[in-house]
């Protein structure tokens, strides 16, 4: 896989600072279904970075780390060295229970990276990981966004251009079932019938497609908003036919989205974001059901765009019109049984 510098926007506290706006409904608990921790040249979102996020408001009662090739082992077999990360963030789940820092079960649930290209030989690395996790570990995640275009770029590692057809990957996939991990994917829109091949291949393994499934807005696909949703849902209609399939809701802050918040002389409000992604979301419930989707917030990645408070806002704006089961699912009851959470106190 090819690594490149990482495309994501730069955070400014400074310009951050310029819009804030009061937290909607605090009383509603929150799981954030999808983060990340690093200390990389891009800048440094570690716990007491992270936690300073959680605590600006929100009633955040659990989160879920996400695989994203942070703290990997330095050296011994190339196979066993994302258990580092996996104990990276078991690491800080524990010191999170401490209670030191607050309320929120920060790295509840992880998300790990192993290889799945090793096939049924990814085993060996799966227990590792289960050992070294806390009984933290539900998940697994490689890196599959990849487009034809240059100017489609939203990761420092580029894979494969038909990983999810390639027969080891495959089979490592199907190995997950036998540990209860589930897939996470981040694919962009245009491959989302792979993803459905690869999701109906394996019944027994849940897929969880990250960031709406990645309507993209630059490059080829730029100034094409109307036909890439439409092709978007198109594909989002056969996945959401499989029982085995989920949706994360957000992940809109990246530029690979193509909305143009972050050239702003103020950073966007959450009514902004919430008309911005109505569009998206309404699609997502619809197919899927609110009982199959789970907000996320994808920090820090999108932090270059709009602050974690202003966020969960716009997720509250976007949930107004459901029921209170409906925005109980979306906020935090899905995402506690996708990743088998603890006591999420899911009563609002």
């Amino acid at each position: 896989m090819q690594v490149v510098n990482a495309p994501h926007l730069p955070v400014r506290p400074d310009w951050l600072a310029l819009h804030d706006e009061p937290v909607l409904e605090a009383h509603w608990p929150i799981v954030d279904a999808h983060h990340h921790l690093w200390d990389r040249q891009s800048g440094r979102y570690l716990a007491h970075e992270f936690v300073d996020d959680v605590n600006s408001g929100h009633r955040v009662v659990s989160t879920v780390y996400v695989q994203c090739r942070s703290m990997l082992r330095a050296d011994g077999p190339v196979e066993m060295r994302p258990v580092g990360e996996v104990e990276f963030a078991n690491g800080v789940a524990a010191m999170s229970e401490s209670g030191v820092y607050g309320q929120t079960r920060c790295c509840e649930a992880i998300v790990g990276g192993a290889d799945l290209t090793l096939g049924s030989e990814v085993a060996p690395v799966l227990e590792t990981m289960l050992q070294v996790s806390g009984g933290r570990l539900r998940g697994i995640r490689n890196p599959l966004a990849w487009h034809e275009s240059a100017a489609v770029s939203s990761s420092p590692v580029t894979p494969p251009r038909d990983l999810m057809q390639n027969v080891k990957f495959r089979a490592g996939v199907a190995t997950l079932a036998g540990y209860g991990l589930s897939l996470d994917v981040w694919v962009y829109h245009t491959q989302l019938d792979a993803v459905y091949e690869l999701a109906r291949g394996v019944p027994d393994v849940m897929v969880v497609i990250n960031h709406f499934g990645g309507p993209v807005g630059v490059g080829p696909h730029a100034g094409r908003r109307a036909d890439v949703l439409g092709e978007w849902r198109n594909s989002l209609q056969r996945l959401a036919r499989l029982p085995n399939t989920l949706m994360k809701l957000g992940g809109a802050g990246m530029s690979v989205f193509g909305y143009e918040f972050a050239s702003a002389e103020l950073p966007p409000s959450s009514q902004q974001l919430a008309d911005a992604w109505r569009p998206y979301f309404e699609v997502c419930v619809d197919l899927f059901g609110a009982d199959r989707c789970m907000f996320e917030s994808n920090f820090p990645v999108d932090k270059g765009m709009f602050s974690y408070r202003v966020l969960w806002n716009a997720f509250k704006r976007l949930a107004d019109g459901a029921s209170q089961s409906e925005r109980q699912s979306l906020l935090c009851g899905t995402a506690s049984r996708t990743y088998r959470l603890r006591g999420t106190g899911d009563k609002a």
